[in-house]
């Protein structure tokens, strides 16, 4: 009995019994379980639907009613002429993407470097809250702004530029440098959160014995702030590694034209556009899931290359 009474009071690190540590952890553990739900009803429920891949599903008509042709659509993608153009222009959006995947970084650094809190916040707000904006406001934005009859153009007319009036958003030589500036000033203030949070958790003695020694806000940043945050960023950059392949359809679907169709057509735009445009659902099931085996598959390289480099893996 002593002994069940002493094991009763034994004591966390916090100086929480616990018992009632673990009930209050389990207390939390029942909070996530709706958020848990959904993710299981939104992800992986509607993996049950990969099973079209292998009948000749037909709108309208039961899988019982549906020839079973096996791996005949997966066979399909190395035969479609479509598919090269498609995924040439998925890897160049995100081989620029990976160009310039160094810019939430330096914009967080340069954030953390301005003196006026006030004007801080007011920056990060405003650059943080493109990302809240649905991509059909933005590309009325866009629309707006760069088409033949739009505000820029004018302006150059009216400042004496020339009278024939371009159209940024249908010029196909183009089109990856504007949908990239886009998507950029769109995401640049969301993704800089995640290294404003790391230079934040740097300890600020290091500046205060840089100071002592003479060195001014860039050799600080050079030298303290940039390494500090360089591990966060290459985790980030082998994580995106794996969705390399997945650029997303929404800016791409309402962007896309006549003259651009053929170098915007990105490899999720194509899924979109053979299963709901075309309804050949058992192309698009295909397509997709080659997608998303060859994503896990370059997560877990991406994962064996940073247990490699940094001696420890990231899942």
């Amino acid at each position: 009995m002593p002994i069940m009474k002493a094991q009763s009071k034994v004591l966390s690190a916090e100086g929480i019994p616990l018992r009632r540590k673990k009930k209050k952890q389990w207390s939390l553990l029942w909070l996530t379980l709706p958020f848990m739900i959904v993710i299981l009803l939104v992800n992986y429920v509607p993996l049950a639907g990969w099973i079209l891949s292998v009948f000749d599903y037909r709108a309208g008509r039961s899988l019982l009613q549906c020839d079973f042709v096996g791996f005949k659509y997966f066979r399909m993608i190395f035969t479609d002429r479509n598919i090269p153009q498609v995924i040439s222009n998925t890897l160049i959006f995100s081989a620029i993407w990976f160009v310039i995947s160094w810019m939430p970084m330096v914009f967080a650094i340069l954030l953390n470097e301005i003196q006026r809190s006030r004007f801080r916040k007011f920056a990060q707000t405003m650059t943080t809250l493109p990302n809240f904006i649905g991509w059909v406001i933005i590309y009325s934005i866009a629309f707006a702004l760069f088409s033949t009859d739009g505000v820029l153009n004018l302006l150059i007319h009216q400042l004496g530029g020339p009278e024939a009036a371009t159209n940024a958003l249908a010029d196909s030589r183009s089109v990856y440098w504007v949908q990239t500036a886009i998507a950029q000033w769109k995401g640049l203030g969301w993704a800089s959160i995640i290294y404003i949070a790391a230079i934040s958790g740097i300890d600020q003695e290091q500046y205060e014995a840089a100071l002592i020694d003479g060195a001014g806000r860039f050799k600080c940043a050079w030298h303290i702030t940039i390494p500090s945050i360089l591990p966060t960023y290459v985790v980030l950059l082998l994580l995106d590694i794996a969705n390399i392949l997945n650029t997303g359809y929404e800016q791409y679907f309402l962007f896309k034209n006549a003259i651009t169709a053929s170098k915007i057509e990105v490899l999720d735009l194509y899924v979109y556009r053979m299963g709901l445009q075309l309804a050949d659902y058992s192309y698009a099931t295909a397509v997709g899931i080659t997608k998303s085996a060859i994503s896990i598959l370059m997560l877990f390289t991406a994962n064996f290359i940073a247990k490699r480099i940094r001696g420890s893996s990231i899942i």
